[in-house]
């Protein structure tokens, strides 16, 4: 057992919150309602139904600028000083130093390089938690017209070309085109931490394909995919996120 595992109870060391004057685009606290849903995993073809609450979520994509603002209030997550256990090696490796980004980066491109520990970290420091699958796919589902797109073979057509495209080399700046919900950049730009993503069965694309309650939709296989290969620790170059926070429990 990897020793991430031992710490998943850990609370998170998130004292203070995020300056909301050093967000570098007042991403903090930019949040749409996500109606609830029903979110039905690909794989395995018998696994049951996930009913899903309305519940917020940042309309776009957790910045260079907005995770320069987190590690400057808390220093315990600066690269050079975060634990080991809470990020591997490659934790924002191309970022000039501890409190600088790199020379080729813009502040406004959706921060890769962190860990779940870390992206955790982040929101809970601004009150607030990473998204379950099921509400992130509840999310992603949307065209830019209807709240659930996966019967407009027009949207389809165009998630398949996102996924089959290579990662750019460049990322581009956040702020993309809302969908239904108002939220931008859930697809073709980076993958996108969870909360439970470790939850995740291993998921094999070419031959789970043939079945299972999405068994047209390649682009959620491919996630799953994705999801089951990660650890706690694990930073890729394009690998960021988002955060997530439950409606009050009387709201409408």
């Amino acid at each position: 057992m990897r020793a991430w595992v031992l710490v998943l109870a850990l609370s998170v060391p998130a004292s203070a919150s995020i300056p909301a004057a050093a967000s570098a685009n007042g991403n903090a606290g930019a949040t749409a309602i996500v109606g609830a849903g029903t979110y039905r995993a690909p794989s395995p073809v018998d696994a049951k139904p996930v009913d899903v609450a309305s519940f917020r979520l940042d309309r776009e994509l957790v910045t260079n600028g907005d995770y320069l603002a987190f590690v400057s209030a808390h220093p315990e997550w600066q690269r050079g000083r975060i634990a080991r256990v809470f990020a591997d090696e490659g934790y924002l490796a191309k970022w000039k130093s501890a409190s600088e980004l790199g020379e080729a980066m813009d502040d406004k491109q959706p921060v890769v390089e962190v860990s779940w520990f870390s992206a955790r970290a982040y929101c809970a420091a601004r009150g607030m938690r990473l998204a379950t699958t099921a509400e992130w796919e509840i999310a992603a589902a949307a065209s830019d017209t209807r709240a659930d797109g996966n019967a407009d073979p027009t949207w389809r057509t165009h998630l398949l070309a996102l996924y089959s495209a290579p990662s750019p080399a460049e990322l581009p700046r956040v702020g993309g085109a809302p969908n239904f919900w108002g939220i931008r950049d859930l697809h073709g730009i980076v993958w996108e931490w969870v909360l439970d993503f470790s939850s995740t069965a291993a998921v094999d694309c070419g031959s789970s394909s043939g079945g299972g309650a999405a068994a047209a939709d390649f682009p959620a296989f491919e996630r799953a995919a994705m999801r089951s290969a990660l650890h706690g620790d694990t930073t890729t170059p394009n690998l960021g996120f988002r955060c997530a926070q439950d409606l009050p429990k009387d709201a409408s």
